[in-house]
């Protein structure tokens, strides 16, 4: 089980408001006493933060607002003594303007090497004043910018599929892959155990950039679903590739080296295509995130997965939510149950059942406390890029990125100093103080203690390795496997209490769970008798 840490707002060392690197060590032993096996950091790289690191100015250095190498080596050093594995998010789908490739393509002339690294094409129409395509980027607006060439003239387009401050790299230029294979081998020199890879999919655009039939497709369902943008197939070489560097280090120290993907595709039959056995270990498996709440749409992503994911020799890669979604316990009961009642009661019995499952799972920081969506931040504290390009809040991701509370009754709940009256970068609500981790260690009847009993068991019950997963007849309304020999999970995900859909011995629950039966939106897991 991996957790990610979305450094900005995990713990700030120094007081100015900010989650750095240094606060993430001295988070270590909590994360330890949860049980985790690795930790997943949110780009610390050199950025003017246009969206929060995803838009990189260096890859191979420490931005100040986090601290330096010395301090990530610390970090490194931290994690291994206590046998929490370290993986990096690495963005190479595009940068931010401020990488010294794009300011040389700006200084260069039309058609020189410098602009070939990224996508710059002539403009449509007199005088080259409509954009190249009709693509739209995801964060809404074209997909392209026009320039001001050296001289000062109208100039060029170049191509971003997020926002204009992150130029997409052009990856058939070879400059690039050979740019991104010294960027891991740095890091792999460092001792990382291995790379979140951004946007897996992209890399890779149709080389005659021809106009979409659904040109907004991207921003409407912000996604990647523009088929001449994403999914491209010469993007399984760049992933055979990557995958033979870090087995190079493998089979050097034996240490095995993890390539995770963030792979957005139509189907769990394209998904397996990422993870073939030479190529990433795992790709997150989303449409389980996306399953309404219903046992049906739960069977159906897992039995998909399981057929044609789990089919090539991977491992399924689950989640329920990351830095880009809304948190569990708002999406499964909406903003009138924030962090209570049956968003509340959902969200435990699905982080119960993900930890039932063959696979990896994944779990976003604060996930843990139960933590709601925050979703009255005022709009002059909005700080991402979707609502800047759109002016609309809909689906903007600032109420999952809230710093966590750690401790105390008002903000900032321990999460800074605030040294200097700084205080976090996004407000905390009041009822953050519910949430506070001392307050979740010291309950036992917390989200921190249904994660931690949850993970002790997956470590210690030999069902929950490699035993495979069998489906048990169940009444309508409640989901029920078998892993490995006898042990039940089950899920009801009616509002009514029914019959134990096995008899034996209850091992853990997500909420109240009497004796022969299973209540309304609870899951647990059994010894079976027979």
């Amino acid at each position: 089980m991996i957790y990610q840490v979305y450094v900005r707002s995990f713990l700030d060392s120094t007081g100015d408001g900010i989650g750095d690197l240094a606060g993430v060590r001295a988070g270590l032993p909590y994360l330890r006493k949860l049980g985790v096996d690795g930790i997943w950091l949110s780009p610390f790289y050199p950025s003017p933060q246009h969206d929060h690191g995803y838009d990189v100015a260096a890859y191979q250095d420490v931005d100040p607002l986090f601290g330096d190498l010395a301090e990530f080596d610390l970090l490194l050093s931290a994690a291994r003594k206590l046998g929490i594995k370290v993986l990096l998010d690495i963005v190479p789908n595009h940068c931010s303007v401020e990488h010294h490739w794009f300011r040389d393509a700006l200084a260069a002339p039309p058609g020189g090497p410098e602009r070939a690294r990224f996508h710059f094409a002539d403009g449509r129409g007199a005088d080259g004043a409509e954009p190249p395509n009709n693509w739209h980027a995801m964060f809404g607006g074209p997909a392209w910018t026009r320039i001001t060439e050296p001289d000062g003239t109208p100039g060029q387009w170049y191509l971003h599929m997020f926002t204009p401050e992150q130029p997409d790299w052009n990856w058939r230029n070879p400059e690039v892959p050979a740019e991104f294979e010294g960027v891991l081998r740095f890091w792999l020199d460092k001792g990382v155990d291995g790379f979140r890879i951004d946007v897996a999919a992209g890399l890779y655009k149709h080389p005659a950039l021809p106009d979409s039939d659904d040109p907004e497709a991207d921003a409407r369902t912000r996604d990647s679903v523009n088929p001449l943008a994403w999914n491209q197939p010469e993007v399984h070489d760049v992933w055979r590739h990557w995958r033979s560097v870090c087995d190079e280090y493998a089979e050097r120290d034996g240490h095995e080296r993890l390539l995770v993907g963030e792979v957005s595709v139509p189907t769990a039959r394209e998904h397996a295509l990422y993870v073939r056995p030479d190529e990433l270990h795992q790709a997150f498996f989303f449409d389980l995130l996306g399953a309404s709440w219903d046992a049906d749409s739960f069977r159906k992503v897992i039995s998909e997965a399981m057929q044609d994911i789990a089919g090539t020799g991977s491992t399924v890669t689950w989640v329920l939510n990351n830095h880009d979604q809304v948190r569990t316990v708002t999406r499964y009961g909406g903003p009138s149950t924030e962090g209570s009642g049956l968003g509340t009661a959902r969200a435990r019995a699905a982080a119960l059942l993900m930890l039932a499952l063959p696979g990896a799972a994944y779990i976003y920081q604060g996930e843990e406390l139960g933590l709601p969506e925050v979703v009255d931040l005022p709009d002059d504290v909005l700080t991402d890029p979707i609502f800047r390009r759109t002016g609309s809040r809909a689906r903007i991701r600032d109420g999952c990125r809230v710093p966590l509370p750690w401790s105390g009754q008002a903000s900032p709940f321990g999460f800074t100093s605030g040294a200097a009256g700084a205080r976090p970068w996004l407000p905390q609500p009041d009822n953050f103080a519910e949430y506070a981790t001392d307050r979740a260690l010291a309950d036992t009847s917390s989200f921190w203690h249904l994660y931690r009993d949850g993970l002790q068991l997956r470590a210690a019950l030999p069902q929950l390795g490699r035993g495979e997963l069998r489906w048990l007849d169940r009444q309508r309304g409640v989901l029920a496997f078998e892993r490995g020999d006898g042990l039940i999970c089950a899920v009801n995900f009616t509002t009514a209490p029914v019959p134990a859909p096995v008899s034996g011995t209850p091992l853990l629950s997500s909420g109240p769970c009497p004796a022969g039966v299973l209540p309304g939106s609870t899951a647990a897991w059994w010894l079976s008798d027979q």
